[in-house]
């Protein structure tokens, strides 16, 4: 053959096709551009040098990681609509005397022009747009910003390397399957479709019985930590429950769409239903991959949006204090020494010196041990690590054994308890018993739960629930817990929390923590070898950095996968349209020939997005809303308990996204009306 034969086959099967190929090449150029994007940032010197930059880049690495995985699936999957759309064409060449060699050689052809077009365009993109996702990215970080325009070339050959793969590996797929079928099967292979599937209770009942499995788990468990371990449990349920209730329950739904002869026997309803009837294998599978990826991206972006508009929060609970001192000490004997007093002393001149003083002390001595509660009785005390040796962790928790005085110290309160009676204090989780049993045969009972104590931030940052309970007699009252430690090596720490509130700037109120804690350790080490430890001095000034850094990293992450998912959801809309508006033109024409005119085919439309295409935006509405409380205990764990910015955010995310899917499909309908009412035909 001529040279240039089969380049000039492939751009003229390219530019015939444009309604395809353009938006799947403009998605690959996206994906090229969005990948390249996220290795720049991974490996961005300026990012790096901020506080918290080593997290930031460990996060984006794992969302590079999660992009390069889902182009690779993501184009297989589009890549699918294209090749179903050309194999009447392959198969018409075949006919005429071009072999399967001859067909491969215009598929290597097409598929390097693609390549080559996407990478081009992505890459250009992404350099491009490099400098505005780092200037984005820092200023959600609350970082420096420099303007010096930088190309990381090994984020360029990475991209290059990864996309080059998954090109070839399409390329070798789409050969696959032309050199198992025969010319006759590839020219009417457009003309196939599906045979009428029988309606499939089992398989919607077991849909069903997954989807409620999965609700019901997300709404009953109450720690944070079941919440993470049974997260992706729940995740993988819906996500079958999904595609079976789509697949087998439409099938159901449209098969009693047709009994209801006052519905069926409609010219709008009549032709949109025995239509989908015929291909609701595959449509019902691009209905469930479009409400899971709807679904994916509502989660993520309402969950990171709490965390970074939630950072003020998160901060106040994780450090109440503007400088937070931890002290360790072996045993009370120590605690009670003099060297608390030389710290207290010690803290407020040096912040004096600056021109500041102490306001909003918090200043009280804790034992802390963890626990396994059961019906108002302490069966278990261990180390932390006994969480992960239980099936039940709404029983677990992190106590802390307080003295009454230093409560009333802090809270001005004047309570008074007899022996044997305690105050009781919780966050996360509620304890609804009004006694304390101890194996040994103790019993505490709870004169009252009180809600005005504000701990330490230690407590937040723990995976399980706190309990504090204030004693009358705390030396004595802990006597037997401070024996179990000796005895069994149990892990019960004796504490000191001390901290407080001051003016100035963040600058100097940072400057101050660190100054402190260098001079108490150098005091430590030189101290004698029953020096008190000092082993955590955190202010909120010092530490906003790196929470601003973790939550910034987490919602820029969040908008970058947010745009994958919708990209990926807004394509598998346009070329399920556009199949089945190929699929449809045939019966339309026929209903044309015999009297249905234009409005007709228009309100045949409508009233197939009226019944099916809305149910993957009002069953990822659901998911959301079963999500919900699963999702508000994993960010209670980031010390976000905000639950009216959670539930305002969440709402305001869906009703946007509602906004973006019903534009989305109100165009690519357009493209389906155009094809099946004979004016979207390309030759």
């Amino acid at each position: 053959m001529r040279r240039g034969f089969y380049r000039k086959i492939a751009w003229n099967g390219i530019r015939k096709n444009r309604s395809l190929y353009v938006p799947y090449l403009l998605t690959c150029t996206g994906m090229v551009g969005m990948f390249y994007i996220i290795s720049f940032l991974c490996t961005n010197d300026l990012l790096l040098r901020l506080r918290g930059g080593d997290v930031l880049q460990v996060i984006l690495g794992l969302g590079r990681g999660v992009v390069g995985v889902f182009a690779l699936i993501f184009l297989f999957y589009t890549n699918s609509f294209l090749v179903r759309r050309r194999k009447r064409e392959f198969g018409l060449y075949n006919i005429l005397g071009m072999s399967k060699r001859n067909l491969a050689c215009v598929l290597l052809w097409e598929s390097v022009t693609a390549a080559v077009l996407s990478l081009t365009g992505g890459l250009t993109a992404g350099i491009a747009l490099a400098k505005f996702a780092e200037l984005g990215m820092v200023n959600l970080v609350m970082g420096e910003v420099e303007y010096s325009l930088s190309v990381s070339w090994g984020a360029v050959w990475n991209t290059i390397l990864l996309f080059l793969c998954i090109f070839g590996l399409i390329l070798l797929y789409t050969l696959g399957q032309i050199r198992l079928a025969n010319p006759i099967e590839l020219l009417h292979s457009e003309n196939a479709g599906e045979k009428p599937p029988k309606a499939n209770w089992l398989l919607a009942f077991l849909g069903a019985v997954l989807l409620g499995g999965a609700y019901n788990l997300a709404v009953s468990l109450r720690e944070p930590i079941e919440a993470i371990l049974w997260f992706f449990v729940a995740v993988i349920m819906v996500i079958l429950a999904t595609y079976l209730l789509f697949i087998a329950g439409s099938v159901v739904f449209c098969r009693l769409l047709q009994k209801k002869k006052s519905y069926y026997y409609q010219t709008k309803h009549f032709v949109s239903v025995s239509s989908m009837i015929y291909r609701m294998k595959r449509n019902g599978a691009g209905l469930a991959s479009i409400c899971i990826l709807c679904t994916m991206v509502l989660v993520m972006l309402s969950s990171t949006v709490c965390l970074y508009f939630g950072s003020e929060d998160s901060i106040q609970a994780r450090y109440p204090r503007n400088v937070n001192l931890y002290v360790r000490a072996k045993s009370l004997e120590q605690m009670e020494s003099s060297q608390r007093e030389a710290i207290r002393r010690e803290a407020l001149e040096m912040a004096r010196e600056r021109g500041m003083d102490a306001e909003q002390v918090m200043d009280y001595l804790s034992v802390s041990l963890t626990a396994y509660i059961k019906d108002g009785r302490i069966e278990s005390v261990g180390s932390s690590g006994y969480v992960y040796q239980t099936d039940n962790f709404a029983g677990l928790w992190e106590i802390y054994l307080i003295p009454l005085e230093d409560y009333n110290h802090m809270t001005g309160c004047e309570e008074t308890l007899a022996l044997g009676e305690v105050l009781l204090c919780t966050n996360r989780s509620a304890y609804e018993k009004t006694e304390l049993a101890f194996p040994d045969g103790t019993v505490w009972q709870v004169k009252k739960q009180v809600d005005d104590f504000e701990p330490a931030g230690s407590g937040v940052a723990h995976i399980i629930s706190s309990m504090y309970v204030f004693l009358p007699d705390f030396s004595e009252s802990v006597k037997p817990f401070l024996a179990l430690s000796s005895e069994n090596g149990s892990a019960v720490g004796i504490e000191w929390n001390y901290g407080f509130d001051m003016g100035g700037s963040q600058e100097e109120q940072a400057a101050l923590t660190r100054d402190l804690r260098q001079k108490l350790r150098q005091q430590e080490q030189e101290g004698p070898e029953d020096a008190l430890h000092i082993y955590r001095c955190e202010g909120e000034a010092e530490e906003r950095d790196s929470f601003y850094s973790l939550n910034g990293g987490l919602f820029f992450l969040g908008i970058l996968l947010g745009a994958v998912f919708l990209f990926a959801a807004v394509l598998i809309m346009y070329y399920k349209q556009i199949s089945e508006g190929y699929e449809d033109q045939s019966r339309f024409a026929i209903m044309q020939k015999v009297g249905m005119t234009k409005k007709d085919i228009r309100d045949s439309v409508n009233s197939q997005i009226l019944t099916v295409f809305f149910l993957p935006l009002l069953t990822a509405g659901l998911h959301l809303l079963f999500a919900y409380p699963m999702v508000q205990k994993m960010l209670v764990l980031f010390g976000l308990t905000n639950t009216k910015l959670m539930t305002q955010v969440t709402v305001l995310c869906y009703l946007v996204f509602a906004l973006f899917y019903i534009f989305v499909y109100r165009i690519t309908s357009r493209a389906y009306y155009g094809i099946v009412s004979g004016g979207g035909e390309e030759g």
